[in-house]
Protein backbone atom coordinates (compact mmCIF):
# COMPACT_ATOMS: atom_id res chain seq x y z
CA UNK A 1 0.00 0.00 0.00
CA UNK A 2 1.58 3.29 -1.09
CA UNK A 3 1.96 5.91 1.60
CA UNK A 4 1.02 9.55 1.19
CA UNK A 5 2.28 11.69 4.05
CA UNK A 6 -0.08 14.52 3.24
CA UNK A 7 -3.41 12.71 3.28
CA UNK A 8 -4.94 10.74 6.16
CA UNK A 9 -5.69 7.15 5.16
CA UNK A 10 -7.45 4.26 6.79
CA UNK A 11 -4.59 1.74 6.92
CA UNK A 12 -3.39 -0.86 9.37
CA UNK A 13 -0.65 0.38 11.66
CA UNK A 14 1.75 -2.41 10.72
CA UNK A 15 1.27 -2.32 6.93
CA UNK A 16 4.31 -0.10 6.24
CA UNK A 17 6.71 -0.98 9.05
CA UNK A 18 6.43 -4.75 8.86
CA UNK A 19 6.83 -4.90 5.10
CA UNK A 20 9.88 -2.65 5.26
CA UNK A 21 11.49 -4.90 7.88
CA UNK A 22 10.72 -7.97 5.77
CA UNK A 23 12.35 -6.37 2.72
CA UNK A 24 15.50 -5.47 4.65
CA UNK A 25 15.73 -8.95 6.09
CA UNK A 26 15.34 -10.70 2.73
CA UNK A 27 17.75 -8.29 1.05
CA UNK A 28 20.40 -9.15 3.65
CA UNK A 29 19.98 -12.83 2.83
CA UNK A 30 20.42 -12.22 -0.89
CA UNK A 31 16.84 -13.13 -1.78
CA UNK A 32 16.43 -10.05 -3.99
CA UNK A 33 18.83 -11.33 -6.68
CA UNK A 34 18.19 -15.03 -6.18
CA UNK A 35 17.19 -17.03 -9.24
CA UNK A 36 15.27 -19.38 -6.99
CA UNK A 37 13.12 -16.48 -5.73
CA UNK A 38 12.50 -15.36 -9.35
CA UNK A 39 11.50 -18.86 -10.38
CA UNK A 40 9.06 -19.16 -7.53
CA UNK A 41 7.53 -15.80 -8.32
CA UNK A 42 6.84 -16.72 -11.98
CA UNK A 43 5.12 -13.92 -13.85
CA UNK A 44 4.43 -11.75 -10.81
CA UNK A 45 6.51 -9.50 -8.66
CA UNK A 46 8.23 -11.09 -5.69
CA UNK A 47 7.17 -10.07 -2.21
CA UNK A 48 10.44 -8.25 -1.70
CA UNK A 49 10.04 -6.45 -5.04
CA UNK A 50 6.53 -5.36 -4.20
CA UNK A 51 7.61 -4.25 -0.77
CA UNK A 52 10.62 -2.46 -2.12
CA UNK A 53 8.58 -0.83 -4.85
CA UNK A 54 5.96 0.34 -2.36
CA UNK A 55 8.55 1.55 0.10
CA UNK A 56 10.68 3.32 -2.45
CA UNK A 57 7.80 4.76 -4.48
CA UNK A 58 6.06 6.00 -1.36
CA UNK A 59 9.14 7.76 -0.04
CA UNK A 60 9.98 9.26 -3.41
CA UNK A 61 6.34 10.16 -4.04
CA UNK A 62 6.12 11.96 -0.69
CA UNK A 63 9.27 13.92 -1.36
CA UNK A 64 8.15 14.74 -4.88
CA UNK A 65 4.76 15.92 -3.58
CA UNK A 66 6.42 18.25 -1.09
CA UNK A 67 8.48 19.76 -3.89
CA UNK A 68 5.43 19.94 -6.09
CA UNK A 69 3.32 21.75 -3.51
CA UNK A 70 6.01 24.39 -3.26
CA UNK A 71 5.92 24.98 -7.03
CA UNK A 72 2.11 25.15 -7.11
CA UNK A 73 1.44 21.98 -9.16
CA UNK A 74 -1.86 20.15 -8.75
CA UNK A 75 -2.45 17.43 -6.15
CA UNK A 76 -3.43 13.90 -7.13
CA UNK A 77 -6.46 12.18 -5.71
CA UNK A 78 -5.68 9.69 -2.99
CA UNK A 79 -7.75 6.60 -2.31
CA UNK A 80 -8.11 4.61 0.86
CA UNK A 81 -6.89 1.29 -0.52
CA UNK A 82 -3.64 0.10 -2.10
CA UNK A 83 -2.32 0.95 -5.56
CA UNK A 84 -0.79 4.02 -7.16
CA UNK A 85 -2.59 7.22 -6.12
CA UNK A 86 -1.69 9.75 -8.83
CA UNK A 87 0.98 11.91 -10.49
CA UNK A 88 3.90 13.25 -8.55
CA UNK A 89 6.62 15.42 -10.03
CA UNK A 90 9.75 13.37 -10.28
CA UNK A 91 8.63 9.76 -10.01
CA UNK A 92 10.92 6.75 -9.68
CA UNK A 93 14.33 6.67 -11.39
CA UNK A 94 14.76 2.96 -11.08
CA UNK A 95 12.79 1.16 -13.78
CA UNK A 96 13.79 -2.22 -12.38
CA UNK A 97 11.42 -1.76 -9.47
CA UNK A 98 8.59 -0.58 -11.74
CA UNK A 99 8.53 -3.51 -14.14
CA UNK A 100 6.72 -6.62 -13.05
CA UNK A 101 3.78 -8.71 -13.98
CA UNK A 102 1.64 -7.73 -17.00
CA UNK A 103 -1.12 -6.64 -14.64
CA UNK A 104 1.19 -3.79 -13.54
CA UNK A 105 1.99 -2.68 -17.10
CA UNK A 106 -0.50 0.17 -17.09
CA UNK A 107 1.02 1.52 -13.89
CA UNK A 108 4.51 1.30 -15.41
CA UNK A 109 3.45 3.18 -18.57
CA UNK A 110 1.89 5.93 -16.54
CA UNK A 111 5.02 6.33 -14.45
CA UNK A 112 7.11 6.55 -17.62
CA UNK A 113 4.84 9.27 -19.03
CA UNK A 114 5.19 11.28 -15.88
CA UNK A 115 8.96 10.87 -15.97
CA UNK A 116 8.98 12.15 -19.56
CA UNK A 117 7.36 15.47 -18.64
CA UNK A 118 3.69 14.82 -18.03
CA UNK A 119 3.96 15.10 -14.27
CA UNK A 120 2.15 18.43 -14.25
CA UNK A 121 -1.13 16.87 -15.44
CA UNK A 122 -3.52 14.91 -13.33
CA UNK A 123 -4.03 11.49 -14.84
CA UNK A 124 -7.19 9.53 -14.25
CA UNK A 125 -6.16 6.16 -12.94
CA UNK A 126 -7.92 2.90 -12.39
CA UNK A 127 -8.38 2.46 -8.67
CA UNK A 128 -8.93 -0.81 -6.90
CA UNK A 129 -12.32 -1.07 -5.19
CA UNK A 130 -12.57 0.85 -1.95
CA UNK A 131 -13.02 -0.90 1.31
CA UNK A 132 -16.74 -1.02 2.16
CA UNK A 133 -17.79 1.44 4.82
CA UNK A 134 -19.81 -0.09 7.65
CA UNK A 135 -22.61 2.29 8.58
CA UNK A 136 -25.52 1.65 10.92
CA UNK A 137 -28.83 0.92 9.23
CA UNK A 138 -31.18 3.85 9.20
CA UNK A 139 -34.32 2.83 11.02
CA UNK A 140 -37.40 3.97 9.15
CA UNK A 141 -39.85 6.00 11.26
CA UNK A 142 -42.86 4.03 12.38
CA UNK A 143 -45.95 5.49 14.02
CA UNK A 144 -46.22 4.78 17.71
CA UNK A 145 -43.78 4.87 20.60
CA UNK A 146 -40.06 4.17 20.36
CA UNK A 147 -38.76 1.21 22.37
CA UNK A 148 -37.63 3.55 25.14
CA UNK A 149 -40.92 5.46 25.17
CA UNK A 150 -42.82 2.18 25.28
CA UNK A 151 -41.01 1.13 28.45
CA UNK A 152 -41.64 4.55 29.99
CA UNK A 153 -45.34 4.43 29.12
CA UNK A 154 -45.59 0.99 30.69
CA UNK A 155 -43.94 2.28 33.88
CA UNK A 156 -46.27 5.29 34.15
CA UNK A 157 -49.36 3.16 33.51
CA UNK A 158 -48.20 0.65 36.11
CA UNK A 159 -47.79 3.42 38.70
CA UNK A 160 -51.29 4.74 37.96
CA UNK A 161 -53.24 1.52 37.39
CA UNK A 162 -51.47 -0.97 39.62
CA UNK A 163 -49.97 1.18 42.39
CA UNK A 164 -52.99 3.50 42.48
CA UNK A 165 -51.07 6.78 42.16
CA UNK A 166 -52.89 9.79 40.70
CA UNK A 167 -51.78 10.26 37.11
CA UNK A 168 -50.11 13.62 37.76
CA UNK A 169 -48.08 12.03 40.58
CA UNK A 170 -47.06 9.17 38.27
CA UNK A 171 -45.88 11.71 35.70
CA UNK A 172 -43.90 13.60 38.33
CA UNK A 173 -42.31 10.38 39.59
CA UNK A 174 -41.08 9.09 36.24
CA UNK A 175 -40.17 12.39 34.59
CA UNK A 176 -38.00 13.13 37.62
CA UNK A 177 -36.10 9.91 36.90
CA UNK A 178 -36.02 10.22 33.12
CA UNK A 179 -35.06 13.52 31.52
CA UNK A 180 -36.79 13.99 28.17
CA UNK A 181 -36.98 16.91 25.75
CA UNK A 182 -40.15 18.89 26.37
CA UNK A 183 -41.70 17.91 23.04
CA UNK A 184 -41.08 14.21 23.64
CA UNK A 185 -42.46 14.48 27.17
CA UNK A 186 -45.54 16.22 25.80
CA UNK A 187 -45.96 13.45 23.22
CA UNK A 188 -45.95 10.75 25.91
CA UNK A 189 -48.31 12.68 28.21
CA UNK A 190 -50.82 13.44 25.45
CA UNK A 191 -51.15 9.76 24.48
CA UNK A 192 -51.39 8.48 28.05
CA UNK A 193 -54.07 11.08 28.76
CA UNK A 194 -55.91 9.86 25.65
CA UNK A 195 -55.82 6.31 27.03
CA UNK A 196 -57.35 7.40 30.34
CA UNK A 197 -60.00 9.58 28.74
CA UNK A 198 -61.50 6.46 27.12
CA UNK A 199 -60.34 3.64 29.36
CA UNK A 200 -63.64 1.77 28.99
CA UNK A 201 -63.32 2.01 25.19
CA UNK A 202 -59.91 0.33 25.23
CA UNK A 203 -61.11 -2.29 27.70
CA UNK A 204 -63.76 -3.28 25.15
CA UNK A 205 -61.16 -3.41 22.35
CA UNK A 206 -58.87 -5.55 24.51
CA UNK A 207 -61.69 -7.98 25.31
CA UNK A 208 -61.78 -7.12 29.03
CA UNK A 209 -64.99 -6.82 31.05
CA UNK A 210 -64.19 -3.55 32.84
CA UNK A 211 -61.45 -0.87 32.95
CA UNK A 212 -60.27 -2.06 36.37
CA UNK A 213 -59.04 -5.28 34.70
CA UNK A 214 -56.16 -3.25 33.26
CA UNK A 215 -54.57 -3.49 36.72
CA UNK A 216 -53.63 -7.06 35.82
CA UNK A 217 -53.06 -6.42 32.12
CA UNK A 218 -51.26 -3.12 31.59
CA UNK A 219 -49.84 -4.22 28.24
CA UNK A 220 -53.35 -5.02 27.02
CA UNK A 221 -54.15 -1.30 27.29
CA UNK A 222 -51.11 -0.39 25.19
CA UNK A 223 -51.94 -2.99 22.53
CA UNK A 224 -55.59 -1.90 22.38
CA UNK A 225 -54.47 1.72 21.99
CA UNK A 226 -52.16 0.74 19.13
CA UNK A 227 -55.01 -1.08 17.40
CA UNK A 228 -57.36 1.88 17.75
CA UNK A 229 -54.72 4.27 16.44
CA UNK A 230 -53.91 2.02 13.48
CA UNK A 231 -50.26 1.70 14.54
CA UNK A 232 -48.14 -1.41 13.80
CA UNK A 233 -48.33 -3.79 16.74
CA UNK A 234 -45.34 -3.40 19.09
CA UNK A 235 -43.27 -6.18 20.59
CA UNK A 236 -44.89 -6.62 23.98
CA UNK A 237 -45.34 -9.50 26.35
CA UNK A 238 -49.12 -9.74 26.34
CA UNK A 239 -49.89 -13.38 26.91
CA UNK A 240 -53.61 -14.03 26.76
CA UNK A 241 -54.43 -11.00 24.62
CA UNK A 242 -57.33 -12.07 22.39
CA UNK A 243 -56.50 -10.97 18.85
CA UNK A 244 -59.35 -12.89 17.29
CA UNK A 245 -62.31 -10.67 16.62
CA UNK A 246 -60.43 -7.50 17.56
CA UNK A 247 -61.67 -5.67 14.48
CA UNK A 248 -65.25 -6.48 15.45
CA UNK A 249 -64.70 -5.33 19.04
CA UNK A 250 -63.17 -2.07 17.82
CA UNK A 251 -66.16 -1.38 15.61
CA UNK A 252 -68.59 -2.11 18.44
CA UNK A 253 -66.72 0.26 20.76
CA UNK A 254 -66.79 3.04 18.16
CA UNK A 255 -70.54 2.71 17.77
CA UNK A 256 -71.29 2.75 21.52
CA UNK A 257 -71.74 6.39 22.68
CA UNK A 258 -70.60 5.82 26.28
CA UNK A 259 -67.49 3.90 25.20
CA UNK A 260 -66.73 6.30 22.35
CA UNK A 261 -66.93 9.31 24.68
CA UNK A 262 -65.19 7.60 27.60
CA UNK A 263 -68.06 7.86 30.08
CA UNK A 264 -68.29 5.31 32.92
CA UNK A 265 -71.77 4.07 33.80
CA UNK A 266 -71.84 5.70 37.26
CA UNK A 267 -71.12 9.10 35.67
CA UNK A 268 -73.78 8.57 33.01
CA UNK A 269 -76.39 7.90 35.70
CA UNK A 270 -75.29 10.88 37.81
CA UNK A 271 -75.09 13.31 34.89
CA UNK A 272 -78.43 12.25 33.46
CA UNK A 273 -80.10 12.62 36.85
CA UNK A 274 -78.69 16.08 37.59
CA UNK A 275 -78.46 17.74 34.15
CA UNK A 276 -81.32 15.97 32.36
CA UNK A 277 -81.40 16.85 28.65
CA UNK A 278 -78.26 19.01 28.88
CA UNK A 279 -76.11 16.03 29.86
CA UNK A 280 -75.31 14.43 26.43
CA UNK A 281 -73.61 17.61 25.19
CA UNK A 282 -71.56 17.92 28.39
CA UNK A 283 -70.67 14.23 28.34
CA UNK A 284 -69.27 14.60 24.83
CA UNK A 285 -67.30 17.72 25.80
CA UNK A 286 -65.79 16.03 28.87
CA UNK A 287 -64.52 13.21 26.66
CA UNK A 288 -62.43 15.55 24.52
CA UNK A 289 -58.81 16.62 25.01
CA UNK A 290 -58.32 19.71 27.16
CA UNK A 291 -56.90 22.86 25.57
CA UNK A 292 -54.06 24.87 27.06
CA UNK A 293 -54.77 28.37 28.36
CA UNK A 294 -52.76 30.96 30.27
CA UNK A 295 -53.63 34.10 32.23
CA UNK A 296 -51.71 37.30 31.60
CA UNK A 297 -50.15 38.80 34.72
CA UNK A 298 -51.36 42.39 34.32
CA UNK A 299 -49.00 43.53 37.09
CA UNK A 300 -46.14 43.06 34.62
CA UNK A 301 -47.44 43.07 31.06
CA UNK A 302 -50.43 43.23 28.73
CA UNK A 303 -52.00 40.47 26.67
CA UNK A 304 -50.63 41.78 23.37
CA UNK A 305 -47.14 42.27 24.79
CA UNK A 306 -47.14 38.76 26.24
CA UNK A 307 -48.34 37.23 22.97
CA UNK A 308 -45.53 39.02 21.10
CA UNK A 309 -42.96 37.95 23.68
CA UNK A 310 -44.05 34.31 23.55
CA UNK A 311 -43.93 34.36 19.75
CA UNK A 312 -40.27 35.35 19.97
CA UNK A 313 -39.71 32.32 22.20
CA UNK A 314 -41.46 29.93 19.80
CA UNK A 315 -44.83 29.73 21.59
CA UNK A 316 -47.88 30.33 19.39
CA UNK A 317 -50.95 31.80 21.10
CA UNK A 318 -54.25 33.45 20.24
CA UNK A 319 -56.64 35.64 22.17
CA UNK A 320 -59.72 34.19 23.84
CA UNK A 321 -62.95 35.96 23.05
CA UNK A 322 -64.80 37.29 26.09
CA UNK A 323 -61.91 36.84 28.57
CA UNK A 324 -59.55 39.83 28.52
CA UNK A 325 -56.69 38.16 30.37
CA UNK A 326 -56.71 34.79 28.57
CA UNK A 327 -54.53 33.39 25.79
CA UNK A 328 -54.89 29.96 24.24
CA UNK A 329 -51.60 28.16 23.55
CA UNK A 330 -51.94 26.49 20.15
CA UNK A 331 -48.41 25.11 19.77
CA UNK A 332 -46.85 22.14 21.52
CA UNK A 333 -44.13 24.29 23.05
CA UNK A 334 -42.07 24.10 26.22
CA UNK A 335 -44.24 26.72 27.90
CA UNK A 336 -42.71 26.55 31.37
CA UNK A 337 -39.14 26.74 30.10
CA UNK A 338 -39.65 30.17 28.58
CA UNK A 339 -38.09 33.31 30.00
CA UNK A 340 -41.58 34.83 30.04
CA UNK A 341 -42.68 32.23 32.58
CA UNK A 342 -39.53 32.65 34.70
CA UNK A 343 -40.21 36.37 34.80
CA UNK A 344 -43.76 35.76 36.04
CA UNK A 345 -45.55 37.20 33.02
CA UNK A 346 -48.27 34.53 33.04
CA UNK A 347 -49.87 31.64 34.92
CA UNK A 348 -51.56 28.59 33.45
CA UNK A 349 -55.29 28.92 34.11
CA UNK A 350 -58.45 28.00 32.25
CA UNK A 351 -60.58 30.95 31.01
CA UNK A 352 -63.53 29.65 33.03
CA UNK A 353 -61.46 29.84 36.18
CA UNK A 354 -60.25 33.32 35.16
CA UNK A 355 -63.84 34.59 35.35
CA UNK A 356 -64.16 33.89 39.08
CA UNK A 357 -61.80 36.57 40.48
CA UNK A 358 -63.44 39.47 38.54
CA UNK A 359 -66.83 38.11 39.62
CA UNK A 360 -65.90 39.02 43.23
CA UNK A 361 -65.69 42.71 42.21
CA UNK A 362 -62.55 43.59 44.20
CA UNK A 363 -60.96 47.04 44.17
CA UNK A 364 -57.46 48.31 45.12
CA UNK A 365 -57.13 49.00 48.86
CA UNK A 366 -59.78 46.49 49.96
CA UNK A 367 -59.36 43.80 52.60
CA UNK A 368 -59.98 40.52 50.76
CA UNK A 369 -59.92 36.90 51.95
CA UNK A 370 -59.36 33.88 49.67
CA UNK A 371 -60.72 31.28 52.08
CA UNK A 372 -59.74 28.12 50.13
CA UNK A 373 -56.64 29.43 48.38
CA UNK A 374 -54.88 26.17 47.58
CA UNK A 375 -51.75 26.84 45.51
CA UNK A 376 -52.99 30.34 44.73
CA UNK A 377 -54.18 30.54 41.13
CA UNK A 378 -57.16 32.75 41.97
CA UNK A 379 -55.24 34.51 44.77
CA UNK A 380 -52.68 35.83 42.28
CA UNK A 381 -55.45 36.93 39.94
CA UNK A 382 -57.12 38.84 42.79
CA UNK A 383 -53.81 40.53 43.65
CA UNK A 384 -53.45 41.69 40.04
CA UNK A 385 -57.00 43.08 40.05
CA UNK A 386 -56.20 44.90 43.31
CA UNK A 387 -53.00 46.26 41.70
CA UNK A 388 -51.01 45.02 44.71
CA UNK A 389 -52.86 47.52 46.93
CA UNK A 390 -54.76 46.57 50.04
CA UNK A 391 -54.60 43.31 52.00
CA UNK A 392 -55.19 39.84 50.58
CA UNK A 393 -55.30 36.99 53.09
CA UNK A 394 -54.86 33.46 51.64
CA UNK A 395 -56.14 30.60 53.81
CA UNK A 396 -55.83 26.85 53.38
CA UNK A 397 -55.65 23.67 55.43
CA UNK A 398 -52.53 22.37 53.58
CA UNK A 399 -49.17 23.99 54.39
CA UNK A 400 -47.44 22.71 51.23
CA UNK A 401 -50.01 24.50 49.08
CA UNK A 402 -49.36 27.77 50.90
CA UNK A 403 -45.62 27.29 50.47
CA UNK A 404 -46.17 26.85 46.75
CA UNK A 405 -48.32 29.99 46.73
CA UNK A 406 -45.45 32.01 48.26
CA UNK A 407 -43.11 30.92 45.46
CA UNK A 408 -45.64 31.75 42.76
CA UNK A 409 -46.39 35.14 44.34
CA UNK A 410 -42.70 35.99 44.37
CA UNK A 411 -42.33 35.13 40.69
CA UNK A 412 -45.47 37.10 39.81
CA UNK A 413 -44.34 40.22 41.68
CA UNK A 414 -47.23 40.00 44.18
CA UNK A 415 -46.46 41.45 47.62
CA UNK A 416 -49.85 42.19 49.23
CA UNK A 417 -50.62 38.53 50.06
CA UNK A 418 -50.56 37.19 53.61
CA UNK A 419 -50.79 33.40 53.95
CA UNK A 420 -52.34 31.69 56.98
CA UNK A 421 -52.70 28.00 57.72
CA UNK A 422 -56.10 26.89 58.99
CA UNK A 423 -54.93 24.64 61.81
CA UNK A 424 -57.94 25.27 64.06
CA UNK A 425 -61.40 26.87 63.98
CA UNK A 426 -59.97 29.90 65.79
CA UNK A 427 -58.25 31.06 62.60
CA UNK A 428 -61.66 31.57 60.97
CA UNK A 429 -63.38 32.99 64.04
CA UNK A 430 -60.74 35.71 64.45
CA UNK A 431 -61.60 36.95 60.97
CA UNK A 432 -65.39 37.28 61.49
CA UNK A 433 -66.77 40.63 60.18
CA UNK A 434 -63.29 41.42 58.92
CA UNK A 435 -63.28 41.55 55.10
CA UNK A 436 -64.79 43.59 52.29
CA UNK A 437 -64.77 40.55 50.02
CA UNK A 438 -64.55 36.80 50.64
CA UNK A 439 -63.95 34.14 48.01
CA UNK A 440 -65.02 30.60 48.97
CA UNK A 441 -63.70 28.29 46.25
CA UNK A 442 -65.17 25.21 47.91
CA UNK A 443 -63.88 21.63 47.61
CA UNK A 444 -66.02 19.70 45.14
CA UNK A 445 -66.29 16.66 42.87
CA UNK A 446 -64.28 18.40 40.14
CA UNK A 447 -66.56 17.10 37.40
CA UNK A 448 -66.21 20.39 35.51
CA UNK A 449 -62.48 19.81 34.99
CA UNK A 450 -62.76 16.08 34.40
CA UNK A 451 -60.94 16.14 31.07
CA UNK A 452 -57.85 17.50 32.89
CA UNK A 453 -57.99 14.69 35.48
CA UNK A 454 -59.16 11.84 33.26
CA UNK A 455 -57.93 9.13 35.64
CA UNK A 456 -60.27 10.29 38.43
CA UNK A 457 -63.50 9.36 36.62
CA UNK A 458 -62.82 5.62 36.69
CA UNK A 459 -63.57 5.47 40.41
CA UNK A 460 -67.19 5.96 41.48
CA UNK A 461 -67.48 9.37 43.16
CA UNK A 462 -71.01 8.86 44.49
CA UNK A 463 -69.95 7.78 48.03
CA UNK A 464 -67.49 10.69 48.28
CA UNK A 465 -70.03 13.14 46.88
CA UNK A 466 -72.28 12.70 49.89
CA UNK A 467 -69.50 13.77 52.24
CA UNK A 468 -68.42 16.62 49.94
CA UNK A 469 -71.85 18.21 50.05
CA UNK A 470 -71.75 18.25 53.85
CA UNK A 471 -68.31 19.91 53.80
CA UNK A 472 -69.51 22.53 51.29
CA UNK A 473 -72.51 23.45 53.41
CA UNK A 474 -70.35 23.76 56.54
CA UNK A 475 -67.71 25.91 54.84
CA UNK A 476 -70.31 28.24 53.35
CA UNK A 477 -72.00 28.60 56.75
CA UNK A 478 -68.83 29.45 58.71
CA UNK A 479 -66.63 31.24 56.17
CA UNK A 480 -69.38 33.62 55.01
CA UNK A 481 -69.25 35.26 58.45
CA UNK A 482 -65.80 36.70 57.66
CA UNK A 483 -67.36 39.36 55.41
CA UNK A 484 -68.51 42.70 56.77
CA UNK A 485 -72.08 43.93 56.54
CA UNK A 486 -72.40 45.37 53.06
CA UNK A 487 -69.56 43.20 51.83
CA UNK A 488 -69.80 40.43 49.26
CA UNK A 489 -69.13 36.68 49.23
CA UNK A 490 -68.57 34.52 46.15
CA UNK A 491 -69.18 30.78 46.44
CA UNK A 492 -67.58 28.87 43.55
CA UNK A 493 -66.83 25.30 42.49
CA UNK A 494 -65.33 23.50 39.52
CA UNK A 495 -68.37 21.21 39.37
CA UNK A 496 -71.31 21.25 36.98
CA UNK A 497 -73.70 19.41 39.30
CA UNK A 498 -76.64 21.51 40.56
CA UNK A 499 -76.56 19.58 43.86
CA UNK A 500 -73.12 21.06 44.59
CA UNK A 501 -73.97 24.51 43.27
CA UNK A 502 -77.47 25.99 43.05
CA UNK A 503 -78.81 23.62 45.70
CA UNK A 504 -76.16 24.71 48.21
CA UNK A 505 -76.90 28.40 47.65
CA UNK A 506 -80.65 27.87 47.92
CA UNK A 507 -80.24 25.97 51.19
CA UNK A 508 -77.95 28.67 52.60
CA UNK A 509 -80.29 31.52 51.63
CA UNK A 510 -83.23 29.66 53.10
CA UNK A 511 -81.39 29.59 56.44
CA UNK A 512 -80.12 33.21 56.21
CA UNK A 513 -82.80 35.06 54.28
CA UNK A 514 -82.55 38.07 56.62
CA UNK A 515 -78.75 38.46 56.38
CA UNK A 516 -77.77 37.48 52.83
CA UNK A 517 -79.23 37.84 49.37
CA UNK A 518 -78.20 36.44 45.99
CA UNK A 519 -76.93 39.19 43.70
CA UNK A 520 -75.86 37.07 40.70
CA UNK A 521 -74.92 33.53 39.74
CA UNK A 522 -73.18 32.14 36.70
CA UNK A 523 -72.67 28.68 35.19
CA UNK A 524 -69.89 27.80 32.72
CA UNK A 525 -70.32 24.41 31.04
CA UNK A 526 -67.62 22.29 29.34
CA UNK A 527 -69.54 22.45 26.06
CA UNK A 528 -68.52 26.14 25.92
CA UNK A 529 -64.94 25.07 25.25
CA UNK A 530 -63.79 26.02 28.76
CA UNK A 531 -63.75 23.92 31.90
CA UNK A 532 -66.99 23.76 33.91
CA UNK A 533 -67.49 26.21 36.81
CA UNK A 534 -70.23 27.67 38.99
CA UNK A 535 -70.14 30.96 40.87
CA UNK A 536 -72.71 32.82 42.99
CA UNK A 537 -72.25 36.29 44.50
CA UNK A 538 -73.99 37.03 47.78
CA UNK A 539 -74.36 40.38 49.56
CA UNK A 540 -74.41 40.54 53.36
CA UNK A 541 -77.35 42.56 54.61
CA UNK A 542 -76.96 42.31 58.38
Amino acid sequence: MPFDASTPMRVKRTSFGQKAKAQNFRSSKGELGSAAASARAGNRLSRSERTGTQHGAAARGSAAYEGKSRTGLGRTSVGRSGGARGSYNGGSARAGHEVGHNSSQEQVNLLRQRREGQAGTITKMVRPPRRKEITPKRVSHKPGFTTFQLRLVNSILTSALVDGKPLDKAYALWFAKVKLPQTEQGFVISHINAMFRRLSFYAQVAGLKRPSDFKRHVNFLILAYYVAQGWPEPELNAEGFDRSGITKRLKEAQEHPLLREGCPYWLEELGSRELKDAWPAERKALGEAAKRFIRVNTLKTTRDELASRLTQEGVVTRSVKGVATALEVTSNSALFRTEAFREGLFEQQDPGSQEIAPFLQVEPGMRVIDACAGAGGKTLHLAALMQNKGTLIALDIEQWKLDDLRKRASRAGVFNVEVRLIDSTKVIKRLYDHADRVLIDAPCSGLGVLRRTADSKWADLNPRLIELKKVQADILERYSRMVKVGGKVVYSTCSILPSENQAQIQAFLAAHSDSFKLEEEKVILPSSGFDGFYMARLVRLA
